[in-house]
C-alpha cells in the first residue's frame, strides 16, 4: 500500500492519496483544488487516479472533487447521510456513489469503511482504511476530516453562525458527543489522519502534529475526557473563534459544484490602464510587505502580504462578485493566484508589476507609530480615535480603555462606525493585522491613518492599565 499526506499551509488543510501498488489504483481523500500535486505523485509513484472521496461539505477550502472527476476517469465517493439540505447537488454525469454509515469500497485491495461521524455537520464521514492487500484483517487508520483533529474536534458552530442555519449550533454539539462515543470503541492502535492542523478555524485548539493514535486522543483530546453530554456541548460551544466571512461561500459552492478552473494566463496591466479597474466593481490587492506599502503605494489599493495568512485575509475582505488586480512580484502572481483559487476567489484580471509600483510619483504612505508616541501624543487628542481590530477573544482578555473595537474581518462593512473627522490608529496584537486595517481605511477615505507599531503586545511592555 502507498500513502502520502499533503499540507495546504495557507489553509492549515490536509489531503491524501492511498494506493495499492498491486493494481495501480489511487485514491485522494479531500482534495485541494490545485490538483497538481496529486497527478504530479501518481505519475512519479506509477499510479491512475481512479476514486477521491470527502468526508463532509467544506466550509473552509474549495474542494477539487468536481475538478478531479471531470479531469478524470475517477468515481467519487461522497455522503448521502443527514438532512435534505446539505446534500451534494453537482453530481449529474459525473460518475459517483453515494455512501451511508457502514457501506464499504475497495481501491485495489485497500479497504474503506463508512462510519457517520456527524457533529462538525450533519453529513460527516470518517473512513477506516484496511490494507488487505497487505495482508491485515484489521484497521490501520482512520480519515477523520473535521470529525476529530489531534487535540481537538470539529466545531458544530459553523452550519449556525457562517450558513445561518438556526439551531444547528446546539443539536450539532449533541451529535458530536454521540460520535465521539463510537470513536472511543476503536482499537487504540488506529493511526488518526485529520483534515486539518493547527491554524485551521474549524476548531479552537488544534495540534501541530499531523498524525495521532486513537489511543492517544482518548488519553490527551480534552473533548475525549467527557461523560456528560451537556458539560461536554457547553466547553465545546464555549470561545470558539470567529468563521470567516467567506466560509458561507465556500459551504454555498461546495454543494452546488465549484466552477472548473480555467488555465488562462493572467495578463500584466499598465499603471497607465490600471484605473479601468479601480471602481466599486473591483478591488486591487497588493501583496508586497506591510513595509514596503506604508511607504509607498497606488491610492485605493488593498495590502494583503502573500504569506501563510493571504488567503484568509483575501477571503474576508475581497467580494465574490468582484474583479481582481494584483500588485505582485511577477515571479509569484501563479502562487497567489492559486491561493485566492483555493477559497473560490477566482476573478483575477490581471496583476500589476510591485516593482512598477515604486516607479511611480504621488504616492500615499501612513506612518508607524511607537507605543510610547501613542500614549505621549495622541491618545488624549480629541482629533484622533484608537481602533482595536482584533478577534473577540483577544478583546475579551484585555485593551486599552476608551478605544474602538472592529475586528480587522469585518472593518470594511464596519467603516459607518468611525467618525471621519478623526484620525484613527489602528492595532492588532503585534502590528500585522492592523497593517492591513489601515491599508483598507486608506483605500475608503480615511488618508491621515497611524499603525501602532508592535501592537498590543508592545503596548503592554509599558506598564499601562489593561482592561478585561
Amino acid at each position: 500500500m502507498f500513502f502520502k499526506s499533503f499540507f495546504d499551509e495557507n489553509l492549515a488543510q490536509m489531503s491524501y492519496m492511498v494506493g495499492c501498488q498491486k493494481t495501480g489504483d489511487a485514491i485522494v481523500i479531500d482534495p485541494a483544488r490545485d490538483l497538481t500535486p496529486y497527478f504530479d505523485t501518481a505519475i512519479k509513484e506509477g499510479f491512475s487516479i481512479t476514486k477521491a472521496a470527502e468526508t463532509h461539505i467544506h466550509a473552509d477550502f474549495l474542494s477539487g472533487a468536481r475538478e478531479l472527476a471531470n479531469r478524470e476517469d475517477v468515481t467519487l465517493y461522497l455522503s448521502n447521510e443527514g438532512e435534505d439540505d446539505w446534500k451534494y447537488q453537482y453530481l449529474d454525469g459525473l460518475d459517483h456513489k453515494l455512501v451511508h454509515d457502514q457501506d464499504h469500497f475497495y481501491v485495489g485491495n485497500v479497504r474503506f469503511d463508512v462510519m457517520h461521524t456527524p457533529g462538525h455537520t450533519p453529513e460527516s464521514i470518517s473512513f477506516l482504511l484496511t490494507d488487505e492487500g497487505g495482508g491485515s484483517s484489521v484497521p490501520m487508520g482512520i480519515f477523520t476530516g473535521d470529525f476529530v483533529f489531534v487535540g481537538d474536534v470539529g466545531r458544530p458552530d459553523l452550519l449556525e453562525k457562517a450558513a445561518g442555519a438556526k439551531g444547528t449550533a446546539s443539536s450539532g454539539a449533541k451529535q458530536m458527543f454521540q460520535s465521539l462515543e463510537r470513536f472511543k470503541e476503536l482499537p487504540d492502535y488506529v493511526q488518526v489522519w485529520p483534515g486539518h492542523g493547527a491554524g485551521s478555524a474549524c476548531g479552537k485548539s488544534l495540534g501541530a502534529v499531523p498524525v495521532s493514535t486513537v489511543g492517544y486522543e482518548k488519553l490527551n483530546n480534552w473533548a475525549l475526557q467527557y461523560d456528560n453530554e451537556d458539560k461536554f456541548s457547553e466547553e465545546l460551544l464555549e470561545g470558539q473563534p470567529e468563521p470567516p466571512k467567506y466560509f458561507a461561500m465556500m459551504k454555498k459552492l461546495n454543494k452546488e459544484g465549484p466552477a472548473l478552473l480555467n488555465d488562462s494566463e493572467t495578463k500584466s496591466i499598465r499603471l497607465s490602464h490600471s484605473g479601468e479597474y479601480r471602481n466599486e466593481q473591483s478591488i486591487v490587492i497588493d501583496t508586497r510587505s506591510s513595509d514596503e506599502f506604508s511607504q509607498g503605494h497606488l491610492e485605493g489599493t488593498v495590502n494583503i502580504p502573500f504569506n501563510k495568512s493571504f488567503a484568509n485575509w483575501a477571503g474576508w475582505i475581497a467580494e465574490y462578485d468582484q474583479q481582481i488586480v494584483l500588485i505582485a512580484e511577477e515571479n509569484q502572481v501563479n502562487e497567489v493566484k492559486k491561493a485566492l483559487q483555493s477559497i473560490g476567489l477566482d476573478n483575477v484580471v490581471g496583476y500589476i508589476p510591485a516593482q512598477e509600483v515604486k516607479k511611480q510619483s504621488g504616492l500615499e504612505s501612513y506612518r508607524n507609530i511607537k507605543p510610547k508616541e501613542l500614549e505621549a501624543e495622541y491618545r488624549d487628542h480629541d482629533d484622533y480615535i484608537v481602533v482595536d481590530v482584533r478577534n473577540q477573544s483577544e478583546w475579551d482578555e484585555g485593551h486599552m480603555e476608551g478605544v474602538y473595537h472592529i475586528m480587522l474581518g469585518k472593518l470594511k462593512d464596519s467603516l459607518d462606525q468611525i467618525p471621519s473627522d478623526k484620525t484613527p490608529i489602528v492595532h492588532c496584537h503585534s502590528g500585522s493585522r492592523s497593517a492591513i486595517a489601515a491599508s483598507i481605511l486608506q483605500a475608503y477615505g480615511y488618508k491621515d491613518v497611524l499603525n501602532l507599531e508592535g501592537g498590543f503586545s508592545a503596548w503592554k511592555e509599558i506598564e499601562q492599565p489593561v482592561k478585561s
